[in-house]
């Protein structure tokens, strides 16, 4: 009796000298981009070399420009979509209203971090710097502004001059119509969920040259003010770094140990792609997609997450609108030789957690520094002072907004009973080596 033996795998085919070139991960692309953009940033400022100068700052305006480009119909589209995604959820009041309290009590322990930073350090005394090194500011925010400026005159202008806060009412203004009409206005949401998708898919590819946009960026920062311009403002930079560092670190790790009740570790290991985006980027709402597709893997439902993030990424804003201003507004009061009162401490509070909205989730947080400042009567022209020094903070400002605009939707879906354990105790620690941002089908479950 013969036997057959078995049949032999085939053999792989002849491998290269080489061998196979293994992929660089995302998070290690923008590091590289990072450190190369100061390398030749530096190169650039001590050799004077015009064209490498030249080349940084373009390809940091483009990448700019691109996520600029993206962001006013993904902020439209998004606030809709997300509104009248809150018909498949029940108790969504309840949901809204946890969601926004959260919002508020996340900023205000925030803002308290700030200004216990700014008073134990003073980060304004001793800079050298005057009245005469700043001044007035493009654009300036008041309370007025504020409140008159959230309804367009117009639905074209604000997509012009991208005007997230009036962008974000007539979102918020259709999303609801759509709702109150109802089978009627089903073609229209089809359409804004499709072009929705759209807008996410082109944004993803914006999104993977950040690491470019990263090189161009640092390498314009530091060929335009080099690194003397830290030494002025090491104090302040530090205080900045370290009290986002302490709410990303410690606080929201905190809120999620003992109010939500999940291992923070897993948080950090689902996050990530956002928040080191965020970073980079330095735009929560370019962020948005990414927040919102770690949110869902995290165990919080679609349904949800889909209204917590867009609204997070126009309103949340711990980094721009809490330990920002705090600080800086010590910093200014010190450099001016103004003296702030208990009373001014709590009005810096109270900026802080009901203009945040100021924000509106783009680069920088002037607006939401001249509201804060105006708000205590304190010289504009110390907003000047901190504009040279704002690429280099608002890099941790954004990540840590883009971490909040997570970690509130995963405490109130824990506290409310919806969040998915499974999920969140087995999120997978993958980063943007993949289209995160794609939509993916229901039956999906990340490992």
């Amino acid at each position: 009796m013969s036997s057959t033996p078995p049949a032999k795998a085939p053999s792989p085919g002849p491998r290269s000298a080489l061998g196979r070139i293994p992929k660089v991960p995302f998070w290690a692309q923008i590091l590289l981009g990072l450190v190369l953009g100061a390398l030749l940033g530096w190169a650039a400022r001590s050799g004077d070399i015009g064209w490498l100068q030249t080349t940084l700052d373009k390809i940091g305006d483009i990448f700019v420009q691109l996520l600029m480009v993206v962001i006013a119909p993904l902020v439209f589209f998004a606030i809709l979509v997300s509104i009248t995604n809150l018909r498949n959820v029940s108790n969504a009041a309840r949901l809204a209203t946890r969601t926004l309290l959260w919002f508020m009590i996340t900023s205000l322990i925030a803002v308290s971090i700030g200004l216990a930073i700014g008073l134990l350090t003073d980060p304004g005394s001793g800079t050298g710097l005057t009245a005469a090194d700043g001044g007035d500011p493009k654009k300036k925010g008041s309370w007025l502004d504020f409140i008159t400026g959230i309804v367009p005159t117009d639905v074209i202008t604000p997509f012009t001059q991208l005007n997230v806060l009036q962008i974000v009412f007539m979102a918020a203004v259709a999303g609801v119509a759509v709702l109150q009409v109802g089978a009627k206005a089903k073609p229209l949401l089809d359409l804004s969920e499709s072009v929705l998708e759209l807008l996410q898919k082109v944004l993803w590819w914006v999104i993977r040259l950040a690491p470019l946009g990263s090189l161009g960026l640092v390498g314009h920062a530091i060929h335009k003010y080099g690194w003397d311009l830290i030494g002025k403002y090491a104090t302040f930079t530090a205080d900045i770094y370290v009290g986002c560092a302490i709410v990303l670190f410690v606080v929201y790790p905190l809120l999620l140990a003992t109010v939500a009740k999940v291992n923070p570790l897993q948080f950090f290991k689902g996050a990530w792609p956002a928040i080191q985006l965020g970073f980079v980027s330095r735009s929560s709402v370019g962020t948005m997609p990414v927040t919102q597709k770690v949110t869902e893997r995290l165990g919080v439902p679609k349904e949800y997450t889909a209204f917590a993030v867009p609204f997070g990424s126009t309103t949340k804003m711990d980094g721009c609108a809490s330990i920002y201003p705090a600080i800086a507004s010590i910093f200014v009061a010190q450099v001016f030789d103004v003296p702030l009162e208990l009373r001014d401490y709590l009005l810096i509070a109270f900026v802080s957690v009901i203009g945040s909205a100021a924000t509106a989730g783009l680069t920088g947080a002037t607006v939401m520094l001249t509201l804060t400042l105006s708000t205590l009567g304190l010289p504009m022209a110390g907003v000047g002072l901190l504009l040279a020094i704002d690429p280099i903070v608002d890099m941790v400002r954004t990540a840590t907004n883009v971490a909040g605009q997570s970690v509130v939707p995963i405490i109130v879906a824990s506290r409310e009973k919806i969040l998915d354990r499974t999920a969140y105790d087995n999120v997978s620690a993958s980063g943007l080596d993949r289209d995160e941002v794609a939509p993916q089908p229901a039956a999906v479950t990340t490992a």
